[in-house]
């Protein structure tokens, strides 16, 4: 049983180790340049170990957000109510990675499309099959319930859908676009660079 005497006995001890604590816990900050491992000087002038605190950090591309990396439990998370224990939860990794703000439009694949008309003429028998196999499948609007030939027709290269999504683009072509742009962007930066002459 608690008394009041036990009480007030402890409480001070209670509040000069609690303070004990609070005074090591705010130790003076260390300093930036001084290593929190061994205590030598960093980016000293006199020389040793220099560690680069000014850089800058990678430029992002027009039209992509960033997306930081993490981690996250795949499988199942929650109680097994059946026992089936048969989806084991693992930890997983992501990286960072960039990623489009919005859908690729008809007018973007329409870019890569020409920019491989031009590099690979479809006219020249030994590049006809790169611009074809590049072409999105346009029948995926053919629908037995619906009329929607003019969508088949027009939907890729008409202006009035310029700002719409592109359909009917398989694995293979998203991997080439996606490689297309990187690529094409990663240019544009060589040349503002200087390391590469403009065409």
């Amino acid at each position: 049983m608690f008394t009041m005497k036990k009480v007030l006995f402890k409480a001070p001890l209670l509040f000069v180790a609690l303070m004990g604590m609070t005074l090591v816990g705010c130790k003076k900050g260390s300093d930036r340049n001084v290593s929190s491992a061994t205590g030598w000087r960093i980016n000293s002038k006199e020389g040793g170990f220099q560690y680069n605190t000014k850089f800058k950090e990678q430029e992002t591309a027009p039209g992509l957000v960033f997306v930081e990396g993490g981690t996250f439990t795949m499988g199942q998370v929650q109680d097994d109510v059946m026992r089936d224990w048969n989806n084991t939860p693992t930890q997983q990794h992501v990286q960072s990675f960039y990623m489009d703000e919005t859908e690729v439009t008809n007018l973007m694949y329409m870019e890569h499309l020409d920019w491989l008309k031009q590099v690979y003429p479809p006219d020249d028998p030994q590049y006809k099959n790169i611009y074809l196999g590049a072409l999105p499948d346009t029948l995926v609007w053919r629908n037995s319930l619906g009329y929607n030939e003019t969508m088949v027709t027009n939907y890729l290269r008409h202006p009035a859908y310029a700002e719409y999504p592109v359909v009917g683009v398989n694995w293979v072509q998203a991997v080439q676009f996606s490689n297309w742009r990187t690529n094409r962007v990663n240019e544009l930066m060589l040349e503002k660079s200087g390391f590469i002459e403009k065409k």
